[in-house]
């Protein structure tokens, strides 16, 4: 469904970033790993259980990622950055569940956890950066 009549290739540039956590490259891979996960979804029947979760928790990436950048504190843009880390995971773990089922390829599933390990990796770099970890380094 083309909502808005909105162009549906995500490696088209929609707009210019108006908001600080569209500037992210984390919040642009996450947003190319929900287009690329939709089309797997809609072949799958609603009945599903991991299908519902892997809608929710690959939309919980975004969101968490646009709430946690907008804070002003460094432990609250922490929680909301390990919280998108964390939906991420678990859809990795929905791909799997998915693969183990046979409702989807074991090389889709690889494919789109490979897409995930970045968005983790890039999660992980902007929870350092937010917290006082750091101060502890050289004790």
């Amino acid at each position: 469904m083309n909502f808005l009549n909105l162009n549906p290739n995500p490696n088209l540039n929609l707009h210019a970033p108006v908001f600080d956590h569209e500037k992210l490259q984390v919040y642009q891979d996450t947003l190319l790993f929900v287009a690329w996960l939709e089309p797997m979804m809609q072949k799958l029947p609603k009945t599903i259980a991991v299908r519902d979760q892997l809608d929710r928790a690959s939309t919980s990436i975004a969101l968490n990622l646009a709430e946690g950048n907008g804070k002003f504190t460094p432990p609250d843009r922490c929680r909301f950055f390990d919280m998108a880390r964390g939906s991420a995971l678990e859809c990795a773990a929905g791909l799997d569940v998915l693969a183990s089922k046979g409702l989807c390829e074991m090389a889709a599933a690889a494919g789109g956890k490979e897409r995930l390990r970045g968005i983790v990796s890039m999660l992980v770099g902007l929870i350092k950066a937010n917290s006082d970890y750091r101060l502890h380094d050289g004790d």
